[in-house]
């Protein structure tokens, strides 16, 4: 289903969509076409992009291009796939009981639940709030551990 949706592999296409989304929330899905659990949220996406359409726009960024690698670092992008969220150019941060606001690791269960949080960031980020907390309960937000080595 990636090819129903935009997907950059520029910095420079990035960039442009960040700064030139005004009034809406921009999602961006960090991850890879290959990967089964990036298919996986790549179907909801699109399934989901004519209900947000009014107040979203949906994009899908390659994490293997080398000039994403930028990006990568930045929201320290290690697990995929992770979806970021913008609001004019701000970066939307989300609670979602995890130690890393930052961004949503992993898929969501159903299409519901994207446009939930969606929406609710939405919300927020017109209230002037840079972050929200997160509408799902907590069975249906992805778990994961962060490991770390050499310590």
């Amino acid at each position: 289903m990636s090819y129903l949706l935009t997907t950059l592999k520029k910095k420079e296409e990035v960039d442009s969509m960040i700064r030139d989304t005004i009034d809406k929330l921009l999602v961006l899905r960090f991850g890879r076409s290959s990967d089964s659990v990036c298919l996986q949220l790549d179907d909801i996406l699109s399934k989901s992009e004519r209900e947000v359409s009014k107040f979203a726009s949906i994009a899908l960024v390659d994490v293997d291009s080398e000039e994403i690698q930028v990006y990568t670092k930045y929201f320290d992008i290690t697990l995929i796939p992770s979806t970021v969220f913008f609001f004019n150019a701000h970066h939307m941060k989300m609670d979602s009981g995890s130690a890393d606001h930052t961004k949503w690791v992993g898929a969501f269960h159903r299409k519901q639940d994207f446009i939930d949080v969606a929406e609710e960031i939405f919300r927020g980020a017109m209230k002037g709030k840079l972050i929200v907390n997160c509408p799902l309960p907590p069975e249906r937000i992805p778990k994961f551990q962060l490991l770390y080595k050499d310590m």
